[in-house]
């Protein structure tokens, strides 16, 4: 590949706290140097580097998302990790970690492998997270150490609980053992058959059973608890999408105890609440639902603060005819790869003045570190050339037609944002260009 060398922009790294104009030099896959404006220029004569005028823009490390869902294999009807990956750089990320709750679930090596073959054509670095026991039915693990090797990062049955005890202490304890971490969906399913929003005066309006939030914060207290138990083998317990004030209290104290306890919000759960379902609207029906207006307070205090340690989009594409049902009926989930960091822009920074360099890092430096992705999420020499370049001022709107996933399932659509990506690079790689 050609070196890149992008100069003339604003530099933020929060990986080595730098936020000033600095160029950089990519070369062989990584950041070759990084150095005051106009230092690197002999690399365009000695390297024949292409250079990039980043000037108005800000250059940072590519956004890492360490919850999406491609659908592959088996559901290439919703999304394809060809499909899923092109959003994923159109909207700045440069690595994607892949749910396992595929058809079939990917809880063996030779999935986690298929998943990565560059005959799928992923256009930005793509992780297996593996499925903690096989088939995600919560009874029998699966083999951590072989699919570690394959390249799984993660353990999890995302979209479905480890409910038992005495499985998720086994989870906890073989994952520990491995070097893995272990994500739970926290959900006492339970408490949620048949409920398809969040419990309050909202859903009994509607006539819907809804999701009462300890289903949520009493499994995470649950295992928190198991955890402390295993503190000795120091398991790293991580928390998805988590919506509610008493699950991010939970995480809170674990955190004061000492534990290895690590947590997500999405974009979702920190700019809309249940309001958002109005009249049975299926784009805003996900797991775990939209919450009450305190709950969505309470993400965003929990991010300001540095209680939650990633922003993640839980990307869950479905196709039109499946979103065009009783909301009921319809499937939980929507789209997010392109619209997070415009979200996170105008709620975290414009809106809460969250400095820009902290909203990156809860989308870039900081997930990558709670799965140990080593040399992502950074723009330190030696790092993977993982590179997006987005305009931090101007306004745009999402327009869910044009997006580059294969589904549209969105409640942002029309919605104004603000940060447009303008390139993303990734591993030294031009992969989109505005």
């Amino acid at each position: 590949m050609k070196p890149i060398l992008v100069r003339g922009g604003r530099l933020i790294d929060p990986s080595s706290g730098v936020d000033s104009p600095r160029d950089i030099l990519l070369k062989d896959s990584r950041v070759a140097a990084v150095d005051a404006p106009g230092k690197l220029n002999s690399a365009i004569r000695q390297d024949g580097a292409e250079v990039i005028e980043a000037k108005g823009l800000v250059v940072a490390p590519g956004l890492v998302d360490i919850h999406v869902h491609l659908r592959e294999p088996g559901q290439g009807h919703k999304e394809t990790i060809a499909t899923g990956t092109a959003a994923a750089a159109a909207g700045g990320f440069t690595t994607v970690c892949a749910m396992p709750n595929t058809t079939p679930v990917n809880d063996s090596p030779e999935i986690t492998r298929w998943m990565q073959s560059p005959e799928r054509n992923a256009q930005v670095r793509v992780f297996p997270i593996a499925a903690a026991t096989r088939g995600s039915m919560g009874e029998a693990l699966t083999e951590y150490g072989a699919l570690k090797a394959a390249g799984a990062v993660a353990v999890t049955d995302d979209g479905k609980p480890i409910l038992g005890d005495a499985i998720m202490r086994e989870t906890l304890i073989a994952a520990s053992r491995t070097g893995l971490p272990v994500i739970q969906h926290a959900e006492d399913t339970r408490m949620t058959g048949g409920c398809s929003m969040n419990a309050g005066a909202l859903a009994f309006r509607l006539g819907l059973r809804g999701m009462p939030v300890e289903a949520e914060s009493s499994l995470v207290e649950r295992d928190i608890r198991l955890v402390a138990e295993l503190k000795d083998a120091r398991p790293h317990l991580h928390v998805a999408h988590l919506s509610t004030a008493r699950a991010l209290d939970a995480v809170r104290r674990a955190r004061r105890n000492g534990l290895h306890v690590t947590c997500e919000v999405t974009p979702h759960h920190f700019v809309l609440n249940e309001e958002a379902v109005g009249e049975y609207h299926t784009h805003a029906k996900m797991n775990p639902p939209l919450r009450s207006e305190t709950d969505r307070q309470a993400m965003i205090e929990g991010i300001i603060e540095g209680a939650v340690d990633a922003l993640a989009t839980d990307h869950a594409p479905h196709a039109a005819h499946e979103k065009e049902q009783e909301f009921e009926r319809a499937p939980n989930g929507i789209t997010g790869l392109e619209t997070a960091l415009g979200l996170a822009i105008v709620w975290l920074h414009e809106k809460h003045k969250l400095p820009l360099s902290r909203v990156l890092a809860l989308l870039s430096t900081q997930p990558a570190a709670v799965l140990n992705l080593k040399g992502r999420g950074s723009l330190a020499v030696g790092s993977f050339a993982d590179v997006v370049l987005f305009d931090p001022k101007k306004q745009w709107i999402f327009h869910a037609a044009d997006s580059k996933s294969r589904s549209k399932n969105t409640p942002f659509d029309g919605w104004k944002l603000t940060g447009k990506v303008a390139l993303t690079i990734s591993e030294g790689r031009i992969v989109y260009r505005a």
